[in-house]
């Protein structure tokens, strides 16, 4: 039964049940069973799916943004457990990605325990006679919302090798959709959700990375942001222009607003994975040689790359600079936020032909990192050029460089740093998908 186990963990942290749904296999028998959940679920019950949801949405966070990162060519990443960071994800020799590897498997299957989560979520809603209609939308506007970001993390990965978008039936699972397919899927998805919210009641608690943003009218402007995001990497530039008017976006607003993984030293909680300290030797992460050489002077993102006292290498590779983004272990890592939008918001003008509106974004983004305004070329090229850019320092090691690169056909710019390594461009399909 490979072929349903990534599909199966249903994270259930506050209520502590652990379900595998290809076998009933359960780690409390006085615990409630998932048919328990779908025939009339409390409250509390769908509360605790919504809890579990949130928990696992961290889980293999730091191994998807290692992958991305190292690919895309942001960061090193140096382990003394495991040399396949600086072989297979850099294509060193005749080294390919592999379809069992952990940078994969991983973070993909962590994705997909939070998908079964939300799918068990939608139908004890939609079952329940102990909410209100109102309140079912409000899960169902919440777990769909959930369901699409997971998706869209592993179909970032895969690429044109797709996603599988219908797993709610562990025994007949749906087909694997290429990249067309997919992110579609994931846009009706959101849109979905949206409608759901409409008229909908939250009647459940959501993190304090969702602080500003857990009642209805808030987690729609969340949905609305990743629904921007999507619409940009669709090419569809009127839609997310669309999307960023019903979104948080804030041209003048604070760069950190929006929604965030949290982290604590709580009893039972997680740490960031993503935050080593610094200079430290063993298991470090260092920012490729080309963030410092290639930023612009005065460009305050440098805070980012810290120095080292002594440089750090392996196996051809050398950097001075270690990675500062997440800088203790409690540190938020963002799901959006208004940085990105203003971003968005900058790139959907560029292709829209509105070269002023977009230059007044770039423009935003520039004066408040301490760099001048833009003075280049005013043509399609160069303000894309100029938004990468700004994207790339922006948002380092935030899970972008890689996706962006790719989407605009660039890969063949970043850098090659030993003969023979490769710059990939699509992770397998998971040897447990066959």
């Amino acid at each position: 039964m490979k072929r349903i186990k990534n599909h199966g963990a249903l994270i259930l942290v506050m209520l502590t049940i652990s379900f595998v749904s290809c076998k009933k296999e359960y780690a409390n028998l006085n615990s409630p069973t998932v048919e328990d959940y779908l025939k009339d679920a409390s409250k509390d019950q769908l509360n605790g799916l919504v809890t579990g949801a949130l928990s696992g949405m961290r889980n293999n966070e730091a191994a998807y943004l290692d992958a991305v990162s190292v690919i895309g060519r942001e960061i090193y990443r140096f382990s003394s457990a495991d040399p396949r960071f600086v072989t297979e994800l850099l294509g060193s020799e005749s080294t390919t990605l592999n379809n069992t590897g952990f940078y994969l498997t991983n973070p993909w299957a962590s994705r997909y325990r939070v998908i079964k989560n939300t799918n068990v979520l939608i139908e004890a809603a939609t079952n329940s006679t102990q909410v209100s209609e109102a309140e079912k939308k409000g899960y169902t506007g919440f777990a769909k919302t959930i369901k699409a970001y997971e998706l869209l993390l592993n179909l970032n990965l895969t690429y044109n090798n797709g996603v599988r978008v219908e797993v709610s039936d562990p025994n007949n699972l749906g087909p694997i959709l290429d990249y067309d397919q997919s992110i579609l899927a994931i846009a009706t998805l959101l849109d979905e959700a949206k409608a759901d919210l409409t008229g909908s009641s939250v009647v459940f608690t959501l993190t304090p990375g969702f602080t500003g943003f857990s009642d209805v009218a808030g987690f729609v402007k969340f949905n609305r942001a990743l629904a921007a995001r999507v619409a940009v990497y669709r090419k569809e530039w009127a839609a997310a222009l669309v999307a960023l008017n019903e979104s948080f976006f804030a041209i003048n607003g604070d760069f950190n607003l929006g929604v965030s993984h949290q982290f604590s030293t709580g009893s039972g909680d997680q740490l960031n994975p993503a935050f080593f300290p610094q200079d430290q030797n063993g298991e470090i992460r260092l920012a490729h040689p080309n963030y410092a050489t290639d930023i612009l002077p005065g460009d305050d993102r440098i805070s980012k790359a810290t120095l080292r006292t002594a440089a750090a290498s392996n196996t051809g590779l050398s950097s001075n600079r270690d990675v500062w983004v997440y800088t203790s272990s409690t540190s938020p890592i963002p799901i959006i936020r208004n940085e990105e939008l203003i971003l968005i918001y900058a790139e959907a003008k560029i292709k829209l032909g509105a070269f002023p509106d977009a230059i007044i974004a770039l423009n935003r983004i520039r004066t408040a990192h301490n760099i001048a305004v833009y003075a280049g070329a005013v043509n399609e090229a160069a303000l894309i050029n100029e938004m990468l850019y700004q994207r790339r320092y922006s948002l380092f090691f935030e899970g972008h460089r890689w996706i962006d690169m790719r989407r605009y056909n660039k890969l063949n710019e970043l850098p090659i740093d030993r003969p023979g390594d490769d710059v990939w461009s699509a992770m397998p399909i998971p040897s447990t998908e066959n």
